[in-house]
This record gives C-alpha cells, structure tokens and sequence, in this order.
C-alpha cells in the first residue's frame, strides 16, 4: 500500500498527483506482464512498483512549461 510517508520519500521534485500517477501506471504494466506471462503474483503490484521507484529504476519525467514564451511576446 503507497501511505502518505511513501510519496514524500520518493516524489522529490514531482508533486503527489504525479508520484501516485507514475505509480498506479507502473503497476498496472506489471499486473499486465505478469497477466501475459501466467505468471503467479506473490507481491501486489502496488508494492513492486514502490520499490522500483525507490531502486531508481523507473523514475516520474513530467513536462515544463518554458518561460520563453512570454519573453517572445
């Protein structure tokens, strides 16, 4: 289960949205793998993706807008 210290270890720079975002989304490419390959599940999920995001092996990337448009004008 993601709890409310875990988002805070691992959000850094990105905000909660984008953190609980990333996770649920790799999450479900596991459940997903794991659906395809018939592999059984010991772990949930939720949990696997956490620590992938803590490894450092998947990291949340989220787009900036540039300040350079409003220098253009």
């Amino acid at each position: 289960m993601l709890r409310p210290s875990d988002i805070e270890q691992l959000k850094g720079k990105n905000s909660r949205y984008a953190m609980v975002v990333g996770v649920a989304q790799r999450a479900r490419e596991i459940a997903d793998g794991w659906k395809e390959s018939g592999e059984i599940a010991v772990e949930k999920p939720v949990s696997v993706a956490i620590e992938d995001f803590k490894s450092g092996s998947y990291k949340i990337y989220t787009k900036r807008h540039d300040d350079d448009q409003a220098d253009e004008a």
